[in-house]
């Protein structure tokens, strides 16, 4: 498995219940702040077992295609606030990285 994915799959790992980070706070985190692009090709390929749904758009959109309700649902499950347009509220929830 390539390194990059191995160390974006390592911060997903950590982000803690309730709360959600974005492809390009990931990214900037590894030292590649342009790299907002590959966090989301990583997450595409996310192995079993990882928070998956809480990683998020930096605006707090929801990405995920036909998995989008799905992400929903668990974001709303682990107590994570929306705003009223739908998107995550980031400000409430942000990782801010550590355990």
């Amino acid at each position: 498995m390539d390194s990059f994915y191995q160390k974006v799959y390592a911060i997903v790992a950590n982000i803690p219940c309730g709360r959600v980070a974005s492809y390009g706070q990931i990214a900037w985190m590894l030292g590649n702040p342009r790299g907002a692009r590959q966090v989301g090709w990583a997450m595409r390929r996310c192995p079993d077992g990882l928070p998956w749904q809480r990683v998020v758009k930096a605006d707090g959109s929801i990405a995920g295609g036909g998995f989008a309700e799905l992400r929903r649902a668990l974001l709303q499950s682990e107590g994570v606030p929306f705003l009223p347009d739908g998107r995550v509220d980031m400000e409430a929830c942000r990782w801010l990285g550590g355990k």
